[in-house]
Order: C-alpha cells, then structure tokens, then sequence
C-alpha cells in the first residue's frame, strides 16, 4: 500500500536556495538598474566580480529605502558592518559576500571601501538636509565615489589617474541621481539639493516637500543639470587614454546616465511628480553602441 493510502503524508521536498553567485545575479537582474547593461559586456570573471559587488551595494542600500523604522534600520547597517568584518576574516555568512569575497584580493577591494558604502547608508538615516555642495559631495563621496573606484578597479587596471576619474565620474552619477530623484526623495522626507542653493533661487524646502514647480525651481534645476554635466566632461578628461578600452563599463555608464541628464532637460524638470526613466531597449543600445563603437 503507498505511504499516502496508509495515512502517512508524502514526503516534502523544499528547492534548494539559489548559489550565491545565483542570488547577486538575481539581484541586479530584479533591480532594473542602468549598472546591469554595463555588466552585460564584460568577461565572465570580471562580470562575475562586478555583479556581487552590486548586488552587495543594493543590500545595503536597501535597508535605508525599505525600512521605515530608523533604528530598525541602523541596526540593519550594524549587522552589515559585522559581516565586513567576518566576510574579510574569511567567514561570510550573507550571499552578497559570499560572491564577493574570492574577487575582493584580485581587485584590490579592501574592507574600508565596503564600509564607506555602508557609512553613506548610514547618513539616510540621520541626515535629510545638505547645507552646501562640498556637505553634499562628502555623502557622494561614500555612496558614488568609493562605488566608482571599486568598479574601477573590477574592469582593469586602476592606476592614479584611472581612480580620479572614477571618483569625478561617480559624482556625476550621483548628482544625475539626485536630480531624477526630487520628488521620490522628498516623499520619503529628504532634500539633497543644497539648502545654500536652494536660497539662492528663492526655492524653500515646503515647496519641494510639495512638489511645487516652479519658474525658481527650474533655474534651481538648470543649475544642478550644468554642474552634473562639467562633471562629467572633468571625468572623460581624467581618464588615461590607455584606460579608455578596460574603462568600457563605467563609460557606458556615463553615456546613459548623461542621456538620461538630457532627457530631463528636456522635459522642463518635471521630476517633483514624475520618475524620468530610459526605456530598457535604449539603456541596451547606448552600452552596445559604447561597446562596439567606442563613442556616445
């Protein structure tokens, strides 16, 4: 008689939880993020070093974006910062090191990059308000720079030079960032344009928080799009002319990201009430046209 008819419940078989080279696949695959069709080109190593630092950044950032409780999430980061420590000790325990740890040595990835990121993170959570740009550019610095020189570091050699660039064009990704993101981040309570710029425009904070737009805030807006865009021309300058070829990924970055700046010129600013956004197919044809042409 089958074990079913005697009374007894068939057996059940629970699917096995995904590699960790699986689950940072998974997590940039699900973000939707312009950084995923940078990675699409690169050798499997490299793509394979890349992802599972992404899928690390996203981690993290996560916590700040998904969790509504402040302390809740601070705790969140202080694991994080736990797990730096076992992950470099030899003993990760979360996916995203997991996938991380064998590429750190060969790209020269270092426990203090992984704990600027988390230390960016952590300013979410304390600080809404940036009273200039250089208070702005310290976040960026944590959140965009560090990111910028470890994937640097990831897509070839990363000499003096190949570093600074990667830094200035990070800066330029973020404040790209910032920009698409006014209203999304004002909802959640937080202002990154700085407070001293947006009283040089005659933009006050209530009018952002309620997603006023205005002649002023589009002159705001202008300013912060010209700044992003001399950003990125300072960054293309630094990077050696040797770099250029390993370099690909991050300059398919800046080419969908600065199309991306472009758009939102374009559409008057709009971005207290809407997410501008570039089409996947478009995210694909830029990295491809990077890629197989060398130009934006």
């Amino acid at each position: 008689m089958a074990p079913a008819a005697m009374g007894q419940s068939p057996a059940v078989t629970h699917p096995a939880p995904p590699s960790p080279q699986d689950y940072v696949q998974q997590k940039a695959a699900a973000s939707g993020s312009s950084f995923y069709y940078a990675f699409l080109f690169l050798p499997a190593p490299r793509r394979a070093a890349i992802t599972a630092f992404y899928a690390f950044c996203r981690e993290v950032d996560d916590v700040v974006d998904e969790v509504s409780d402040a302390g809740v999430a601070a705790h969140k980061l202080a694991w994080w910062r736990t797990e730096v420590g076992r992950a470099f000790a030899g003993q990760p325990t979360h996916p995203a090191m997991q996938a991380l740890m064998p590429h750190a040595a060969a790209h020269g990835i270092e426990a203090r990059h992984l704990l600027a990121v988390i230390e960016g993170c952590e300013m979410d959570l304390t600080q809404t308000r940036y009273l200039d740009f250089a208070a702005l550019q310290k976040y960026c610095h944590l959140v965009a720079g560090v990111v910028g020189e470890v994937a640097a570091r990831i897509f070839g050699p990363a000499d003096e030079a190949t570093v600074a660039y990667a830094h200035r064009l990070g800066l330029a990704l973020q404040l790209t960032n910032i920009l698409r993101d006014v209203g999304e981040d004002a909802r959640r309570g937080r202002i990154y344009l700085p407070v001293d710029e947006l009283q040089r425009f005659d933009v006050k904070a209530h009018e952002i928080l309620n997603g006023v737009h205005s002649d002023r805030f589009v002159q705001l807006m202008r300013f912060q799009a010209a700044r992003a865009h001399a950003l990125y021309d300072e960054a293309l300058a630094l990077l050696p002319a040797a770099g250029r070829r390993a370099q690909k990924p991050g300059l398919m970055m800046a080419s969908i990201y600065r199309t991306l700046l472009r758009e939102i010129e374009a559409d008057g600013f709009h971005v207290l009430s809407q997410r501008i956004a570039l089409t996947p197919l478009r995210k694909l044809w830029l990295a491809w046209k990077m890629q197989a042409l060398g130009r934006f």
